[in-house]
């Protein structure tokens, strides 16, 4: 039991640091912020496990109209009756979170205390026991006495029925009072007649009993000494249903985001009738290639459960002609009759062995073959033996045709296969290229590690499983594709394959500590030198991964990675645009940047060629991306990320997609497109929690930061500190830092902003975010007189300017220049960064440009100019949402003499997170299904949001928020 106050709702996570002056200063040490409360909700589900709460709109507007009338003086009662996995739970979660203002009091029936009288009673009372003084003497001393607090006769169950009454009544005149009773059916018989008798005589007083139950099993097991579908006769009752198909899709894509085969998601929703327990239990532990394309065995060998159980003995207990047409119809998701029958005939199966199963209600055939829960499915399959089941997708591979389904007809075949058998291995392995081709990594990892096991040959083993092991990776599943490299290594491997195999093993260690470990930059490296050279494309590549890894580890061993890579063989000729990045990064980090920057540029137009293939464009999106910051060029930077996102998307890379909105956060940031950029943070938090897998901050940090919010910066700095400390500075640190810079500038907190590294001259590059930081520190240095400091900081920003040469980073030099130097050449050089940026679609950069002109003018009296300047920036300034410096640009415009109006709210509220993620797709085009798809809710539920964003922007249809998408758009 649980007892929680939420009158104040989600306390603060973390508190900002403060000056001496007592004002809050943000610091990279802040505890981690509390993520705001999603749309799609995660609680404990009836069986523990977690479920996703999706689309049940009526039953949270009952839930939560209960809630306005108990704040409002009534009493109210309520069971919410569900089959096991409905989500009863998970609405009683959603009803005990939204409960604010109220003492929360919540029991679960236990069924190891069904025979313990009053346990139930004790474990929700107790807490209450303060109140008990104020009941009558009767009452009060049979409730002590059931509590075990007084000894007594045995207590009279009319007078406990009043005595919760009473005391619930009692505790109601401090704070509203909700009660959630769940797994209502496993409480004590004396517990729920007690608590029935008090729900049917609430009437006032701000006191809610929410009780849930189940439906009877399909095969009911021995009654228990309580019997809820009796005891709670009579109380209203909300039936929790499955979810609507949509709901029930979204839900499934919510739980293992990534690429699915629409005829395995119709098959599960439709088998399962939409419970979300069901459906989460039938995909927990479930392959990606099951998922993807079906190609896997149904279900789980474990029947540990007694709905399993039930499911097992009714399948045994039909005649043998039966149970085989069952398990042709399992081994088979396909689900067309057609094949079910002419595999019968093959078999010897009569037509009438289908009657006892539908008699039954296990199966349905009508337009497709279904069956009526996939744990029946999953019975009929396992309950044969190892050679029915051989038998049966013999079969199967013998009827499928090989043109319409050549993939389906080698997975059968593989499955019929008792022994090795290279001609099957080989169609497997010409299947894993069709579904390569076809963007289905998940199929084609399948396909291959079956391959693998089928060969009989054991060097061609050794190849195929490396193969699998790679696709495996690539798929996603690093634990299944180190048992294949296990495979692979179980002999001895030549210098090829095994550097093959270290290579996969260092990437593998990557992706497990977030690609940023300098171990895994090592191993990489030690990888690449084990390559045999003749191989010197994958030779190429792997020095290239080690220089990713160790960059993002930070700047510690970047040099000596990027120097070990002077041992790579030459590129070919002609070389590929990841030769021209690897070459420009090792000159760059080992002689700085004017060094390499000519072969970097080379290495970012060749990116930018329209032809790129798709799999080169993915594989070196944020190395590429990376570069184009580092050369400070806006538009190929935004390019790549955008298409870093969309081919994440359309490759179902889930777990890489985090990273590739993260990148196009900060490209938005940077263009004052700071709108876009929230709509993709909580793209982001949707898709973490999808994927079970937390992502660091980064971009919401570097959001939170431009536009001003102080303490959601300090505390998502906080995360970011760790993830750095964890790594060892890294990435993260640097960003962590430019980060506040951009914050305490625009505060004004110039003290605040981190000091440039001493080092700042002997850096081996100044490479994307180190180089952003350098207007930043001229700016806070100059403000708070440390000339020495500015001067250095613009040596260094002058230098990368002369070797870059973008109007992004010359106007931010003449910038700079303007503000350190303050002589006779400021204005003109104010005037020249303002025409630079104003060519650049960097808008937050641009006008603080014109807000520092508009300061130096006011400075010099020069107040009309000044104040053309400064009603400029804070314009831009509102328009983009960078309050802190809007707010720094109204104080300048007060102290030239005047008015300047607040930021206005826009009619009926602010858009969530959600809703302008909503919008913003909409304005690309997007259409409700597909909206639904990015954002993993229902169709349904797009349209429920569109309708308070009609509200609340005052149009009627999407037309009105529709424009014509940019190219640049993410």
């Amino acid at each position: 039991m649980e007892r929680q106050r939420t009158a104040d709702g989600w306390a603060p996570s973390g508190t900002p640091f403060t000056t001496d002056a007592g004002r809050p200063r943000p610091r990279l040490e802040v505890a981690d912020a509390r993520p705001p409360r999603p749309d799609v909700q995660v609680s404990r589900g009836d069986g523990g496990r977690c479920q996703a709460l999706h689309g049940r709109r009526e039953e949270r507007a009952a839930l939560d109209g209960l809630l306005e009338a108990v704040r409002g003086g009534e009493s109210r009662a309520l069971v919410l009756r569900g089959e096991p996995g409905a989500g009863k739970t998970a609405l009683l979660d959603h009803l005990g979170g939204r409960a604010h203002g109220f003492d929360v009091s919540r029991v679960a029936g236990v069924q190891s205390e069904l025979d313990l009288a009053f346990a139930g009673l004790h474990r929700l009372c107790v807490p209450l026991s303060e109140h008990l003084p104020r009941l009558p003497g009767p009452q009060r001393e049979a409730l002590r006495s059931a509590l075990g607090l007084s000894t007594g006769p045995a207590p009279d169950l009319f007078l406990l029925g009043l005595a919760v009454l009473g005391l619930l009544s009692e505790a109601a005149r401090n704070r509203p009072q909700l009660c959630l009773v769940d797994d209502a059916q496993w409480l004590d018989r004396d517990t729920l007649t007690v608590l029935t008798f008090t729900a049917r005589r609430l009437r006032t007083g701000s006191v809610a009993i929410v009780f849930g139950t189940r439906e009877p099993d399909p095969a009911p097991e021995p009654a228990g000494p309580a019997d809820p579908a009796t005891a709670l006769t009579g109380l209203p009752e909300t039936v929790v249903a499955g979810l609507p198909a949509g709901d029930a899709r979204a839900l499934l894509r919510t739980a293992v985001p990534g690429p699915w085969d629409e005829d395995v998601l119709e098959r599960l929703v439709d088998e399962t009738r939409g419970n979300p327990g069901a459906l989460l239990e039938l995909v927990t532990g479930a392959s990606p290639a099951e998922l993807a394309g079906g190609f896997g065995p149904p279900g789980s060998r474990a029947f540990s459960g007694p709905i399993q159980d039930i499911y097992r003995r009714r399948v045994v207990r039909l005649g043998l002609p039966t149970r085989r047409l069952l398990l042709v119809a399992a081994a088979e998701p396909g689900g067309d009759p057609a094949l079910l029958w002419r595999a019968a005939d093959r078999l010897g199966i009569p037509i009438d062995a289908a009657a006892p199963a539908v008699t039954a209600g296990l199966l349905r055939i009508g337009d497709r073959v279904r069956f009526h829960h996939p744990l029946v499915r999953s019975a009929a399959y396992w309950t044969a033996s190892p050679d029915e089941r051989r038998r049966a997708h013999g079969v199967l591979a013998g009827i499928t045709d090989p043109d319409a389904a050549p993939d389906r007809r080698a997975w059968h075949a593989a499955q019929a296969a008792p022994a090795p058998a290279e001609d099957v291995a080989a169609g497997l392995e010409r299947a894993a290229v069709r579904a390569r081709a076809r963007g289905g990594a998940a199929a084609a990892a399948a396909f291959l590690a079956r391959a693998a096991e089928l060969t009989p040959d054991p060097v061609r083993r050794q190849d195929r499983a490396l193969a699998a092991a790679h696709a495996t990776h690539r798929a996603g599943t690093d634990r299944a594709a180190l048992r294949l490299l296990s495979i692979a290594e179980a002999g001895p491997l030549d210098r090829h394959r095994r550097g093959r195999a270290d290579l996969l093993r260092a990437r593998i260690a990557c992706t497990t500590r977030r690609d940023g470990d300098g171990d895994a930059a090592a191993l990489l490296l030690e990888a690449a030198r084990r390559l045999p050279p003749e191989d010197v494309p994958l030779v190429r590549d792997a020095y290239l991964e080690a220089i990713g890894a160790a960059m993002s580890a930070g700047r510690t061993g970047r040099r000596e990675a990027a120097a070990a890579t002077r041992s790579a063989p030459p590129a070919r000729r002609p070389p590929r645009p990841a030769d021209l990045l690897l070459d420009g990064m090792t000159r760059c980090l080992t002689g700085g940047l004017d060094a390499g920057a000519g072969a970097l540029r080379a290495a970012v137009d060749a990116f930018g060629a329209p032809d790129l293939p798709d799999e080169d464009a993915l594989r070196w999106a944020r190395p590429a991306g990376l570069t184009a910051a580092t050369l400070w060029d806006h538009a190929a930077w935004d390019a790549f990320t955008s298409r870093h996102v969309r081919l994440a998307r359309d490759a179902g890379r889930a777990a890489e997609l985090p990273l590739a909105l993260t990148s196009r956060i900060v490209a938005k940031v940077v263009a004052g497109e700071l709108d876009a950029a929230a709509a993709l943070a909580a793209e982001v938090e949707t898709v973490s929690r999808a994927l079970g897998e937390p992502s660091p901050p980064y971009g919401a940090l570097v959001l939170a930061a431009w536009q001003g919010r102080e303490a959601d910066a300090a505390a998502l700095a906080g995360s970011v500190a760790a993830e750095a400390a964890r790594r060892g500075a890294g990435a993260g640190s640097t960003v962590g830092r430019w980060a506040a810079a951009v914050l305490c500038n625009g505060l004004g907190r110039y003290r605040d902003v981190p000091a440039m590294p001493a080092d700042a001259d002997d850096r081996p590059g100044d490479v994307a975010a180190e180089a952003w930081l350098l207007p930043e520190y001229v700016e806070a240095a100059v403000r708070r007189g440390d000339a020495p400091a500015a001067e250095a900081a613009l040596r260094r920003l002058g230098e990368v300017a002369r070797t870059v040469r973008t109007d992004w980073v010359l106007g931010l030099h003449a910038r700079s220049q303007a503000l350190a130097r303050d002589d006779a050449d400021a204005d003109g050089r104010y005037r020249e960064a303002i025409d630079r940026l104003g060519r650049t679609p960097v808008r937050g950069e641009l006008a603080r440009a014109h807000l520092l002109y508009g300061e130096w003018l006011r400075r010099r009296r020069h107040r009309r100019a000044a104040r053309e300047q400064l009603r400029t920036a804070h314009a831009a300034f509102t328009a983009m949402g960078m309050d802190a410096f809007a707010r720094r640009a109204a104080r300048e415009l007060l102290a030239t003499g005047e008015h300047v109006r607040g930021r206005t709210a826009p009619a009926g509220g602010e858009l969530t997170a959600q809703e302008a993620q909503i919008v913003r797709l909409v304005k690309e085009g997007l259409t409700n299904p597909e909206i639904g798809t990015r954002l993993f809710i229902s169709p349904r539920t797009v349209e429920w949001h569109l309708r308070k964003i009609f509200a609340k922007l005052g149009v009627t249809s999407r037309k009105q928020l529709r424009r014509p998408p940019s190219p640049a758009d993410g």
